[in-house]
């Protein structure tokens, strides 16, 4: 495989909403991981917890999260991931991944239950054959969370760099009691997110938009 430079891993970075069936090697997911930690961390404390779920263990768990999202229960958020209170910019900004997503997909903006369908599917990884759970322990504060997301963006470039696609999933954390207590994480330990990784279906609609981003003008300030 034709190695990719670190500006084509990080351009070429998206959120992949379908994946193909074909199986990740455990050697490859442990590089990944070896790379990823070289994230930086506040005082190199390296406070995050990963666990990767593949075959029967990824397909249990997924099911059992599918049928309860399918049911309507979404659970309890443990903390709050999007602002309490939704203001502009923000809210056209997530109105309109929502729309083109759904566009992609043939769902109108009223059909209801194909949006709720359409949802149900982080919790099965997007039909990625590895789902990775990421955790920290509970009496971390967010400098931690700050290095976690350090850590989590390495894990995706570094994905890329083998030729694979993620998608870094908040979805599950309404279920983090179920989701802690299936993958044995400790008492103080709490989930924080998980991770659909695999290789990316071309072929699916879902994949073919592009989310856009702001120009450098538009966030950043230079003072001379």
């Amino acid at each position: 495989m034709a190695q990719m430079s670190v500006e084509e891993a990080i351009r070429t970075r998206r959120s992949v909403r379908r994946f193909l069936p074909d199986p990740v090697p455990r050697e490859t997911v442990e590089a990944i991981l070896a790379l990823a930690a070289r994230a930086p961390s506040g005082s190199n404390i390296q406070p995050w917890h990963v666990v990767a779920l593949t075959g029967a263990k990824l397909r249990d768990l997924s099911a059992r999260l599918h049928a309860r999202a399918l049911a309507g229960e979404r659970g309890a958020w443990p903390f709050y991931y999007y602002p309490r209170a939704w203001r502009e910019p923000y809210l056209a900004r997530r109105r309109k991944i929502g729309v083109d997503l759904y566009r992609s997909l043939g769902i109108g903006k009223a059909d209801r239950a194909a949006m709720a369908a359409q949802h149900a599917r982080n919790l099965v990884f997007f039909d990625a054959p590895v789902g990775l759970f990421f955790a920290l322990d509970r009496d971390m504060e967010i400098g931690s969370w700050i290095d976690l997301g350090m850590f989590m963006q390495s894990v995706m470039i570094a994905a890329r760099g083998f030729g694979l696609d993620t998608c870094p999933q908040a979805a599950f954390a309404p279920y983090h009691e179920e989701i802690e207590a299936f993958c044995g994480l400790a008492p103080d330990q709490r989930l924080i997110c998980g991770m659909a990784l695999g290789r990316a279906d071309a072929a699916a609609p879902e994949n073919g938009f592009e989310t856009e981003r702001e120009p450098v003008s538009a966030f950043a300030r230079f003072l001379d």
